[in-house]
């Protein structure tokens, strides 16, 4: 995308496509690692499609919003400034962050929640090179007997799972593709 392109990139019948990426995230976080298609949206290198599209079915003008690594740059700040009016803020305000799994940092510099208000804690859009049914070993609500999905840091995962209701809620992301991973899923 150049500078002009900047204007493009949302969802071309915004109803039909919106619908379709929220029902996408929704049944991703429902079904721990479980992976999903998800499309319509399109936003400036580095971010994909899959990542677009969340951004574009979750986050406005009132959703805080920290960009990671190569995600922080001018192109995506312009895009999320026009396809979103998400407030751009550091890790420790932020509602949703996106990035790499090494740009991103520390899944406790991100807001926990509170025990009065669980809800009040960051997810965050983790863009992957592959996503694969592989690896660590899931169980808990959502998960029929296990699942699996390939994590960048199976002990960070525990350990945010051991927070629970507290901690941090996860989407994966790659090309068109998503899978979640929900706080109170449990890392075998």
């Amino acid at each position: 995308m150049t500078g002009t392109d900047v204007l493009e990139g949302g969802f071309a019948d915004a109803a039909v496509e919106a619908s379709h990426a929220f029902r996408a995230a929704m049944n991703a976080m429902a079904r721990p690692g479980r992976v999903h298609d998800i499309g319509g949206g399109r936003a400036p290198a580095p971010v994909s499609g899959a990542a677009a599209s969340l951004l574009l079915t979750l986050c406005d003008r009132e959703t805080p919003l920290h960009l990671a690594g190569a995600h922080d740059c001018a192109a995506v700040r312009d895009w999320i400034a026009f396809h979103l009016g998400s407030p751009l803020v550091g890790r420790g305000d932020a509602m949703f962050a996106l990035g790499t799994w090494e740009a991103l940092g520390a899944l406790t510099d991100y807001p926990q929640g509170e025990p009065e208000y669980p809800d009040r804690s960051a997810t965050l859009i983790v863009e992957v090179e592959a996503l694969s049914n592989q690896g660590a070993r899931l169980t808990g609500p959502g998960v029929k007997d296990e699942a699996f999905l390939d994590l960048p840091d199976v002990e960070a995962f525990r350990r945010n799972a051991a927070l629970f209701p507290l901690g941090v809620d996860c989407y994966f992301t790659q090309a068109g593709r998503i899978a979640a991973l929900p706080r109170s899923t449990r890392i075998g």
